[in-house]
């Protein structure tokens, strides 16, 4: 009887691991720029995330963030983040804030061929896949 319970818990558990494999595997070795940060337009050009096969690496055009990544129950794992501490001033140090919280915050992850959604509590942000 124990068997039969944890094997159909096992197996209630494996879509949500496809979709999550599905969704690390549509951003391994991707790089997607910003869109919009919290509803706003990025106000640097350079603002993009990278995502290689288990690193993440991140800017919003002043510091640089990166670290380990997965993705888990339809979340973005991320971290822990080492980041650079330049002095940056102006609305490009409210949206790196913003970015840094929003990863730091396991957002909810939706992936599509060439549009990334990332939203938590607090914070949201748009990418589209960089050619």
């Amino acid at each position: 009887m124990r068997f039969a319970v944890a094997l159909v818990l096992a197996l209630s558990l494996l879509p949500g691991c496809a979709a999550a494999n599905k969704s690390q595997a549509n951003l391994a070795n991707s790089t997607w720029r910003f869109v919009s940060i919290d509803g706003a337009a990025p106000v640097s050009g350079k603002a993009a995330i990278t995502f290689e096969k288990d690193r993440i690496g991140a800017t919003v055009g002043c510091n640089g963030m990166g670290g380990p990544w997965r993705v888990e129950s339809g979340r973005l794992i991320a971290g822990p983040l080492m980041q650079t501490q330049m002095y940056c001033e102006g609305e490009v140090w409210t949206q790196e804030k913003a970015i840094g919280a929003l990863l730091a915050g396991a957002p909810q992850v939706k992936v599509g061929s060439d549009r990334l959604v990332l939203k938590s509590s607090g914070h949201s942000a748009e990418l589209e896949r960089a050619e």
